[in-house]
């Protein structure tokens, strides 16, 4: 009888890892497993708003004590467990999906989130005027012009080609790498004296050179033609574009993008500055006055808006 029951757990004694390794690995998995699992769920769940974020805080900590828990319970298959995980990472990681990589970056991202938590944007919103030379500005706006199109494409595959992984977030870093773009190369000229001059997007595609409208026109246009959503915001004497950023939880990862892997050094010490519409909507500021994207507002005051969907 007890030879029969030694013969029945003999198999446990071929997987078993022995102490302390065993509640070592544990850990290790722990935080391997949560780091994903924290960031989709933080993705897809209403934000509360809690102060100091708490809510963030609870929640990675509850996901930490269930798989504690369920990996204390599967001690004897952990060895199985952990072979299974890193084999989904490799075979992620060579097929160019979630991998290695991504887990790391994403571990980066979430640290560096719920340290730096972006600053409130106290906004004058007066009364909407109406925008403008809105019809000229809509015209002047080709983001279908073939010329428009390709440069916009153009400029994805000058900057940033190099920043791996982010796969959610490739059309925003390809909308920044066009702010890059045309940022570096735009040069200010006024308009004609006595004269509200509104150049098309193909047209200042020519010398990169114009006024704020102009700017703020070519920018909007590049912006759509890669499926982005700009708007135009008029304020006092000044035009300037702003790109939709949808909820908070992707203007954090764009914060932490522009701060801490695409414009280091030009944010370094700095804010993001954005506004959040009557619809709860983030628009990340692109004005041509910063270096980097989400700079200060040269004004405050926001007179009219002019959205492309």
């Amino acid at each position: 009888m007890n030879t029969d029951n030694r013969g029945k757990k003999k198999w446990y004694t071929y997987i078993r890892i022995p102490k302390p390794w065993d509640s070592i690995i544990i850990l290790l998995l722990n935080i391997l497993i949560t780091v994903p699992i924290f960031i989709i769920l933080h993705h897809n769940i209403v934000d509360p708003e809690w102060p100091f974020q708490l809510d963030r805080i609870l929640l990675f900590i509850l996901i930490v004590a269930i798989l504690q828990f369920l990996l204390q319970k599967l001690k004897t298959l952990l060895l199985i467990i952990l072979f299974c995980y890193l084999g989904i990472l490799t075979w992620t990681t060579i097929k160019g999906g979630y991998g290695y990589y991504e887990v790391y970056e994403d571990y980066r991202a979430m640290v560096y989130n719920m340290s730096e938590a972006p600053a409130p944007q106290d906004i004058i919103i007066s009364k909407l005027l109406p925008f403008p030379n809105k019809n000229k500005i809509i015209r002047a706006i080709e983001f279908d012009n073939p010329q428009v199109r390709n440069f916009a494409l153009l400029a994805t595959t000058k900057h940033f080609t190099r920043t791996k992984g982010y796969y959610e977030s490739r059309q925003l870093i390809q909308s920044l790498a066009i702010f890059k773009e045309i940022r570096t190369r735009w040069n200010y000229v006024n308009d004609p004296k006595g004269r509200e001059y509104i150049a098309t997007a193909s047209e200042s595609l020519i010398h990169f050179s114009g006024d704020c409208d102009d700017y703020s026109v070519l920018m909007a246009a590049c912006i759509r033609a890669i499926g982005g959503t700009p708007r135009l915001i008029h304020t006092k004497g000044h035009m300037y574009p702003e790109m939709l950023i949808h909820n908070k939880a992707d203007l954090e990862q764009a914060i932490y993008l522009i701060k801490e892997v695409l414009f280091r050094e030009e944010t370094k010490g700095r804010e993001i500055y954005y506004h959040i519409d009557e619809r709860g909507q983030i628009w990340l500021n692109l004005d041509y006055t910063a270096r980097y994207p989400g700079g200060p507002f040269m004004s405050e005051e926001i007179l009219g808006q002019l959205t492309l969907n």
